[in-house]
C-alpha cells in the first residue's frame, strides 16, 4: 500500500524504441522511462533457478542477508555473508529455508562486485562470463562511456533503501516483477538525506511525525515486467521492491566528461569531484557561521540560502513533459503534467 498523501505519477512506458529514438525523444527529458519490447538476449528465457545455479557454478559471492525484507543501509539491519553462487540462488528463490544464517524466513540480496571490490567496478562479463553470454547490453550509449554492469538477484519481497546514483543507468529486469518508486532530484529537500540515501525507510507508510515534509515529494512509480528496461537518470532517487524472486542487470555509463568523476570510485556512487569540493567549502562556511551569535547566524544563513538559490538552482519550467499520444509509434503510453517545485522555503 503506497503513501496516499503523496502526489503520484506513473512512469511513462515506451515501445518500439531504438537508439536513435531513445537519444532524440527520451534521453533529453532527463526523467525516468520504461522501455518495453527491447531484446535483452536469451537471458529472459534461460535464466531459471536451475540454469543460473548450473552456469554460475560454485564461485563464492558476497551477499546481504536480513531477517526482514526491508533492508536499511543507514542502520545496517543486515549481515554480509558469503555463499557459493549455486547455493545462494536456490536459497534466494525459496520462501522458507532449511539452512539459514538468521531465520527460516531471511531475505537475500546480491549486488555483484569487481574482482577487487575496492578498485574494480562490477562487470557481468568478467564476474559471470557464462551468464553474460545470454545478456545483451542495450546499445543506447557510446561504448567508451560504459562504467559497469551490476548483476542483481533478490528474494521475493526484498526492498532496498531509497538512494541516488551519479551516473545514468538502465535497469534491465530479466526475470520476476519489480516495483520501482522514484523521486526527482528537485525533491531532495523532502527526503531527509543522509549522504546519498533517504532516512525515510518505509516509503509506503512513512512516519510523518518524524518526516512531515516527505508528503511533499512527488512519487513516480512503475511495475517492471520481465524483459523491461527502466532508464534512471543520474541523481533520481529510487527505491525497489521485488514482487517476485527476480534477476536483473544495471548498466551504468559516464554521461559527464571523465574528469568529473572520482577516479577511486568502483561503485560509481561518489558525488562528482566538483560537487564534493563545493560541499567541503559549505561545511567550512557553516563552521565559520558558528562564531556568530544566534540571531546573526540565522540571518546570514538565510542570506546564504538565497544566494545559492539565485546562483545555482536550475530554472527549467517543468520536469515531466505534457501528455503525448499512444504507444503505437513508439511514444509513451502515459505522460502526466506536473509543475516545478516552489523555490526552497526558509523556516519562519
Amino acid at each position: 500500500m503506497d503513501c496516499q498523501c503523496q502526489e503520484k505519477v506513473s512512469v511513462p512506458i515506451y515501445t518500439g524504441i531504438d537508439k536513435d529514438r531513445f537519444l532524440q525523444d527520451i534521453y533529453p527529458l532527463r526523467t525516468p522511462a520504461v522501455l518495453r519490447g527491447i531484446s535483452l538476449g536469451p537471458c529472459t528465457e534461460r535464466w531459471t533457478v536451475d540454469y543460473l545455479s548450473e552456469k554460475g557454478g560454485t564461485t563464492e559471492v558476497k551477499i546481504h542477508v536480513s531477517a526482514v525484507p526491508q533492508m536499511d543501509f543507514l542502520r545496517k539491519n543486515f549481515l554480509y555473508r558469503s555463499l557459493p553462487f549455486s547455493v545462494f540462488v536456490k536459497r534466494a528463490a525459496e520462501e522458507r529455508h532449511s539452512e539459514y544464517f538468521i531465520s527460516e524466513e531471511e531475505s537475500y540480496y546480491l549486488r555483484s562486485l569487481g574482482q577487487d571490490s575496492r578498485r574494480e567496478a562490477a562487470d557481468i562479463q568478467k564476474q559471470f562470463p557464462g551468464l553474460a553470454e545470454d545478456f545483451c547490453i542495450p546499445e543506447f550509449f557510446e561504448a567508451e562511456r560504459f562504467f559497469s554492469s551490476v548483476f542483481r538477484i533478490s528474494s521475493r519481497g526484498l526492498q532496498l533503501w531509497t538512494h541516488y546514483d551519479v551516473m545514468d543507468n538502465l535497469l534491465a529486469q530479466v526475470t520476476g516483477r519489480k516495483r520501482v518508486v522514484l523521486f526527482s532530484p528537485r525533491d531532495a529537500q523532502h527526503l531527509y538525506l543522509s549522504g546519498d540515501k533517504s532516512e525515510v525507510l518505509d516509503i509506503d507508510n512513512p512516519d510523518l511525525g518524524r518526516y512531515p515534509g516527505f508528503v511533499k515529494a512527488q512519487r513516480h512509480e512503475c511495475i517492471l515486467e520481465p524483459g523491461d528496461l527502466l532508464f534512471i537518470p543520474a541523481l533520481w532517487f529510487h527505491n525497489t521492491l521485488a514482487l517476485e524472486f527476480g534477476v536483473g542487470v544495471n548498466v551504468f555509463w559516464r554521461h559527464l566528461p571523465p574528469e568529473c568523476y572520482d577516479k577511486n570510485d568502483p561503485y560509481g556512487n561518489k558525488d562528482p569531484v566538483a560537487a564534493s569540493r563545493a560541499m567541503q567549502v559549505l561545511e567550512r562556511a557553516l563552521r565559520t557561521l558558528e562564531e556568530l551569535p544566534p540571531e546573526y547566524r540565522d540571518f546570514y544563513a538565510r542570506r546564504m540560502v538565497l544566494h545559492i538559490q539565485s546562483r545555482a538552482f536550475n530554472p527549467q519550467p517543468s520536469e515531466v513533459p505534457k501528455e503525448q499520444g499512444s504507444d503505437a509509434d513508439g511514444m509513451a503510453e502515459d505522460h502526466r503534467t506536473t509543475t516545478p517545485n516552489s523555490p526552497l522555503s526558509l523556516p519562519d
